[in-house]
């Protein structure tokens, strides 16, 4: 059997709080919700744990306060196998919380918090150099980490990939020129490159602002990525399913291609193993609780795209 890739996660460390309710609430009073978990999250966290169930080793750098919130994060996310040995811990700062409805339909509200202390620009990497790692993931809720995450990488040849979601325009364009792989939501996208923008659109813009590899994720729609051989966008249908819950897809979608770009696949079967995954997900309630295994997804990925 191969080596498992190593990766190293950079971002968003939460304390999520997701509870189930029927519709989404559009007045203010009282919603009982029907289900509801507690579970160390965020969006480096999850991709980190979701790439681990696909089989690599996952190493997390992220910012938690002293707080005993940070403990049971670091607590949590180390029981799935990740290593949490370079979280850093700010003295006198909250770790980060997060308040997430999720309706019948599978669709979500997200309300996190974040203490400017703790999110407060690192000094340096936590390692020396990042050789050991055969890729990096950063997500944009930590940029200066992230910053020096994709500039590290990116100058010693290893895939620097740039989960680029919604975020000030100014911390989107600041990362932006630094990654080799930036795979973008639909609304980061058209925050870059304007609202008008369709998803294949706003590929082919953002492709002219980089020379990156480009992605722009549209959910159910599938994915759109830029191909420079031909100077065109190309398409990746996601597959076709009922979702229960879309919270933490596109951090599971962002981990799976991760893995993917680390152990070269090619393009289109990565995009294809990474909406896999994250459709199935969504097949389940509970965030990234719901992230499938290896074996699942090439399942899903046989399933929908039969050779």
């Amino acid at each position: 059997m191969a080596k498992p890739v190593k990766l190293l996660s950079v971002g968003a460390l939460t304390l999520d709080t997701v509870l189930r309710v029927e519709t989404l609430p559009v007045h203010q009073g009282k919603f009982i919700a029907s289900d509801g978990v507690q579970i160390a999250s965020g969006m480096a966290a999850s991709a980190a744990c979701a790439a681990l169930r696909l089989g690599a080793e996952m190493s997390l750098w992220a910012s938690a306060g002293d707080d005993p919130v940070g403990d049971q994060l670091i607590a949590g996310i180390e029981a799935e196998g990740v290593d949490c040995s370079f979280v850093r811990r700010v003295r006198g700062a909250r770790s980060a919380l997060a308040s997430i409805l999720v309706d019948a339909h599978g669709e979500r509200i997200i309300v996190p918090f974040y203490d400017r202390l703790a999110q407060a620009d690192p000094q340096a990497l936590p390692v020396a150099d990042l050789s050991a790692f055969d890729a990096v993931l950063v997500d944009v809720r930590w940029p200066g980490a992230a910053a020096l995450a994709l500039s590290a990488a990116r100058a010693i040849g290893r895939p620097a990939i740039l989960d680029a979601d919604t975020a000030s325009r100014d911390v989107l364009e600041r990362l932006l020129p630094l990654a080799s792989h930036i795979v973008a939501s639909e609304p980061a996208a058209r925050i870059l490159c304007g609202a008008e923008l369709d998803p294949r659109q706003a590929c082919e813009a953002l492709a002219r602002r980089s020379d990156a590899f480009v992605a722009v994720t549209g959910g159910a729609a599938g994915t759109w990525w830029f191909d420079r051989a031909t100077g065109s966008s190309r398409h990746v249908a996601a597959p076709k399913i009922k979702a229960v819950d879309t919270l933490a897809a596109g951090d599971v979608f962002h981990g799976a291609f991760a893995v993917a770009m680390a152990e070269a696949m090619p393009v289109e079967q990565a995009l294809r193993f990474a909406s896999a995954a994250a459709a199935l997900k969504c097949l389940r309630f509970g965030g990234r609780l719901g992230a499938p295994d290896r074996a699942e997804t090439l399942a899903m990925v046989a399933a929908t795209w039969p050779v």
